[in-house]
């Protein structure tokens, strides 16, 4: 199979994080911060960080027409924690601007603030089938609602932290911190069909 370059969105946050875990899966990756490098990967990671910073640098660099067209081509995206927040429907907490690419609804630092943070044990259902996995939660967005075409992916104390439309994934949490590469192995899979 041939390997499919990922891109990871790398304006703020822990990019680098995500970069490691795709070079440890042997996947070729890109860190994107120009319109232009959009045409050059297979599918794009939206990582953690601080979601009004990146709205701020998403305008400076001119990228919300890019990304949306990117979405509309099909070509998968991931969106952790504040990348959640850019790609969901609707935002709360207070409401801000995002990309509207996946019909939830979040709410930004749900689950506390920077003390707050906490890493935990949930459970990562991609194919129907049960697996335990680490999670890492830092002044996490919480999934309040998902709309009827949304599946729910995995679940961490009763809440969904997972969920996908379509071509688009989004994850509460910092699968990049965990340990544990299944979420990505996961989006792989997503991006080579």
């Amino acid at each position: 199979m041939e390997s499919r370059q990922i891109g990871v969105l790398g304006l703020q946050g822990d990019f680098a994080a995500h970069i490691r875990l795709l070079d440890d899966l042997e996947s070729p990756s890109l860190i994107v911060k120009k319109a232009e490098q959009l045409d050059q990967v297979d599918g794009l990671i939206v990582p953690g960080g601080e979601s009004t910073t990146l709205i701020k640098l998403i305008d400076a660099f001119d990228l919300w027409a890019p990304l949306r067209e990117f979405a509309a081509t099909g070509k998968p995206l991931l969106g952790t924690c504040a990348g959640m927040i850019l790609l969901a429907g609707e935002v709360l907490n207070p409401p801000q601007r995002s990309l509207g690419l996946i019909d939830v609804t979040v709410e930004r630092n749900s689950y506390g603030r920077q003390r707050e943070s906490f890493e935990a044990s949930g459970t990562f259902s991609p194919d129907g089938e049960e697996t335990d996995l680490h999670m890492v939660f830092i002044r996490a967005p919480r999934l309040v609602r998902l709309g009827p075409a949304v599946q729910s992916l995995a679940t961490c104390r009763d809440d969904c932290v997972m969920a996908r439309q379509e071509q688009i994934l989004v994850a509460s949490f910092h699968p990049e911190l965990s340990g544990d590469p299944a979420v990505h192995r996961y989006f792989l899979s997503m991006v080579a069909d």
